[in-house]
């Protein structure tokens, strides 16, 4: 497919840059590899938006979708493995095929980390998770862990404690790194129990998890649960990209004021982009300046 811009990823920045260059008259071809909504569409509740009060994110995502099918953006289901410049174009390479495009906005979000546990990866499906959105219904009234110190871990937290018997907050040092609301309700939340300067060494179980090995103030122990739901941060995937970009030394894209990165006609924007905060309303700024930039490089 040939357009004029092309947007690798499907997030709230995508979304919102989509939205921007559609309503300025421009053909328009969304990537995303996995699923619409990026990391927002797993939390269970965004407070913290401008003109919702309260919304899932999966509720949020899907708005955000419809609005840009709506005005006509083409979505494609594929996993973008590479960007060449060639001539006046960028050709844009997938899993499945190639498409070309007169400017690319590179919005691809960020992936889950994980722990160097060999045994995340075996038990993953089976005790071990990062979604409690998804799969915290399966431990109804069972005890769970959830691993992590920021606002994913304790938004899921507090979701899992209306679900669950007990939560098991497990965070490495003795601070939460989240907004001071969710701290707030966590605290006041009687069937939660946070467990802090606690390392994860390894998990157990054959089959399913039977157990999380922990280190706590220097002491080792087992804590017997059947599901652990990991959610100690984010990293970049913008290596297959480096050919047109600047990477910090983390992997994040380097971009000026203007979205724009080191290569005229290709832009950056969102959680995959070099920034101080990562949230929503940050992912829709950069989409708004993103499209409007590649809008502005168009009509050059």
């Amino acid at each position: 497919m040939n357009v004029d811009i092309i947007i690798v990823g499907a997030g709230t920045a995508g979304m919102t840059s989509a939205i921007y260059a559609l309503r300025n008259n421009k053909s328009v071809l969304m990537l995303e590899s996995t699923s619409v909504g990026g990391q927002i569409a797993f939390s269970p509740k965004v407070e913290n938006f401008p003109s919702y009060q309260s919304i899932s994110g999966s509720d949020f995502s899907n708005k955000l979708f419809e609005q840009v099918l709506k005005l006509g953006a083409n979505f494609e289901l594929e996993t973008v493995t590479a960007i060449v410049k060639k001539g006046e174009e960028f050709v844009v390479g997938t899993d499945v095929c190639e498409h070309t495009a007169k400017c690319v906005i590179i919005a691809n979000g960020v992936k889950q980390k994980h722990l160097p546990i060999e045994a995340e990866e075996r038990l993953l499906g089976n005790g071990v998770y990062y979604c409690a959105i998804c799969d915290g219904a399966f431990y109804k009234g069972k005890e769970v862990a959830v691993i992590g110190d920021g606002n994913t871990a304790l938004q899921s937290a507090l979701l899992l404690s209306s679900i669950c018997s007990k939560v098991y907050v497990l965070t490495l040092t003795d601070k939460y790194f989240g907004d001071q609301a969710l701290i707030d309700q966590l605290k006041k939340t009687q069937n939660i129990e946070t467990l802090t300067n606690t390392n994860v060494v390894d998990f157990l179980g054959d089959e399913n998890l039977t157990a999380v090995k922990a280190v706590k103030d220097g002491k080792e122990f087992l804590l017997e649960v059947p599901a652990a739901f990991v959610a100690i941060g984010q990293i970049p995937d913008n290596e297959r990209f480096a050919n047109l970009v600047d990477l910090d030394k983390d992997g994040y894209i380097v971009t000026n004021a203007s979205m724009q990165t080191k290569t005229p006609g290709v832009f950056g924007a969102g959680d995959t982009t070099v920034k101080q905060i990562r949230q929503l309303t940050t992912a829709v700024s950069d989409g708004a300046v993103a499209a409007m930039s590649a809008i502005e490089f168009l009509r050059k």
